[in-house]
Formats: C-alpha cells, structure tokens, sequence
C-alpha cells in the first residue's frame, strides 16, 4: 500500500427535515387539532483514530464525504427519522486542521478516539409547538437547519517513542533493522529510504519501545533539496532523536562534524521544538575502520570539535555491536521520563 501522509477532504453534515403543518383528520373526532410531527436531525461526519490504518491513501482519491439529511416531519404526530452519522476512520497519529485557516480541530492521538468534524442540522419543528389557547389552528413551522460543511486538511505523524535522523547512507534503515523487526530497504546509494518506517525495538520480555526511520536529510533540504522537510513532522511525537553519523564517509574531503552541525541547523529551520528536543549522536560504521581504538579517536574528535555535551555512542549496525547497550540506554531515558510524569501526576 502506498503511503500517504497528507490529503484534503470535504465533510457535509446532514440538512435537518423540515417540521410537518398537519391536522388530525379522523371521523367522529371533530376539530382535532394540530397533529405536525418534527423533522429528523440531519446525520454528522465523526473521524475514528483505527490503529489498523497506516497511511492517508483512502482520502487522496474519496475527497467528499456527505452524511444523511433528516426526514421531514409528518401528520399523526410523526416525527422525521434522523439522518445517519458517518464515521471516516483515520490512522492514528492524524492531526485534523480546518482547509482555510489551519486551526487544528482534532489530535487523534490513541486508538478508538472519536472527534466530531461537521454537525448534523437540527430538525424543524411542527406546528404541534405552535397550538395555544388562543391559536387553535396554528399553521406555523420550521424548516431544518443546514449541516455543517469543511473542507479538512489531514495531516499524519507517525507515533514512535525515538527518531532516527542523519543524512543519506548514514545507516539508519540498518540500525532499525539490527535492532528491531522492522526490515526498510537497505542499499548502498542515498535516499535507499523513500517514506517513514517504524519499528519496535525489545529489551526484555515486557519492556520496548518503538523507533521511527525517515528519509535522510541534507543541507539546503529547507530550500527543497533532496527530499526536503516533508517527513520532518514525523519525528515531532518523539521523545528522543538518535543523529547517526558515518564515522567513515566514502568522500575524501568529507566533514562528519561539518555535516552534523547542517543537520541540526536544518532542524533548527524547520522546528526549533523539534531542535530542542533530546538529541544523542550516534557515531556508525565503526567495523570500517582499522581498530576501535581508531573509531574511538575519531568519534572523540567530532564530539570536541561540535563542543558536544549530550550522551555520544559508538555502534557498528552492520553488524549489531554497540547496538544493544544503546537500546538499553535508550529505554532507561524513556522509563525516567515516564516515571518523572507520573510522579507528576500523583503529586
């Protein structure tokens, strides 16, 4: 299936039915007086957060979504039925924002959460509210209200606890799979990885987390080069952003140092939040060169020349060394935060 992380839609909700002017017309009961029933409530449009959707594709191609109108009232105090609701389910993770002014209507954020988009119109009233003492025959009533209408931009950010983020050939997609389950294509030229893929990496038996790999980033992506900010938004969720470096690019004039510090500016650009957040550098590609020591030296080296003062690990994804340590201090950061939240809250 194709993944889809945008689209804009237009939800109707219902037209109320018009209230009845009816009169009770039966033999042998004379003047038997208003008998005008109500008009249904027009049906409303609800978005549904299904943990069994992971892409936007249904709502690139189905952009308009009508609910049902409500029936008009009729005589012998019938009132309308009302129009059905219609239910549009969503991935969770889905931001709902209103088309013209980029307000943010819904944050479907947990799975089974409803949020409504457009109201169905109340139903009019018959003339049997209009009968009085003094109006025994009232031939008054009201016509249903329109439903509401939007046009809705729908907007998807995966849910993972940590993100992946480097430039191209960094190694992220074989650092999701030496770690996790997840298998993203893994070849040796840029861009291997085209769209966002999640993974859950498990320390034990009853404790894991789950990591996001999106596509590299490279300098002047807020110009639109490469592949630019366009999957940056998946990584606004997370907790904790993982930066791989390649401790051994294949360049001769290539600048690790040089590079992270584009990286994190480009961040910086797009979503100071997103530059705020915890960020741990990832030193890859340890195995290329001639010792540990070697890569311990250079990795050093970068950490001193970018004044680093967060946590620094040295890995060899290819073929898992490092990697493991790393999940487990990964996993511990995520626990103190969890823990310091509910300490929070209990206090």
């Amino acid at each position: 299936m194709k993944f889809i992380d945008e689209a804009k839609i237009q939800v109707h909700a219902g037209k109320g039915g018009d209230g009845s002017a009816a009169f009770r017309r039966e033999k042998f009961v004379p003047r038997g007086g208003p008998s005008g029933g109500d008009g249904g409530r027009g049906g409303s449009v609800w978005a549904l957060a299904d943990r069994n959707i992971n892409t936007l594709v249904d709502y690139r191609f189905a952009r308009i979504h009508r609910a049902e109108h409500g029936e008009p009232g009729r005589g012998a105090d019938k009132y309308g039925h009302g129009g059905e609701d219609i239910e549009l389910r969503m991935p969770v993770g889905t931001l709902v924002k209103d088309a013209e002014d980029g307000v943010l209507l819904a944050d479907l954020a947990k799975h089974g959460q409803r949020a409504l988009l457009a109201r169905g119109g109340r139903g009019g009233l018959g003339n049997l509210h209009f009968k009085s003492s003094t109006n025994r025959a009232p031939r008054q009533f009201t016509r249903g209200e329109p439903g509401e209408s939007r046009e809705l931009a729908l907007e998807l950010r995966v849910l993972a606890d940590v993100g992946l983020l480097g430039l191209p050939n960094a190694g992220k997609s074989t650092f999701i799979r030496a770690v996790s389950a997840a298998r993203p294509k893994v070849a040796d030229y840029p861009f291997t990885t085209l769209n966002p893929s999640l993974g859950v990496v498990r320390v034990a038996h009853d404790a894991s987390f789950v990591v996001a790999d999106i596509p590299g980033l490279i300098e002047g992506a807020a110009e639109g080069a490469g592949l630019g900010h366009q999957f940056l938004r998946h990584l606004s969720r997370t907790r904790l952003l993982l930066h791989l470096v390649d401790l051994a690019p294949p360049e001769t004039d290539a600048d690790p140092a040089r590079d992270a510090r584009a990286l994190a500016n480009e961040l910086k650009k797009y979503d100071p939040s997103l530059y705020d957040k915890p960020r741990w550098l990832v030193f890859n590609k340890a195995d290329l060169l001639s010792s540990g020591a070697e890569a311990e030296a250079r990795a050093r080296r970068i950490v001193r020349a970018l004044r680093w003062k967060a946590p620094w690990y040295l890995i060899s994804a290819i073929n898992g060394k490092g990697c493991r340590q790393l999940s487990g201090q990964v996993y511990a950061f995520l626990s103190n935060i969890e823990n310091r939240k509910k300490a929070r809250r209990a206090g």
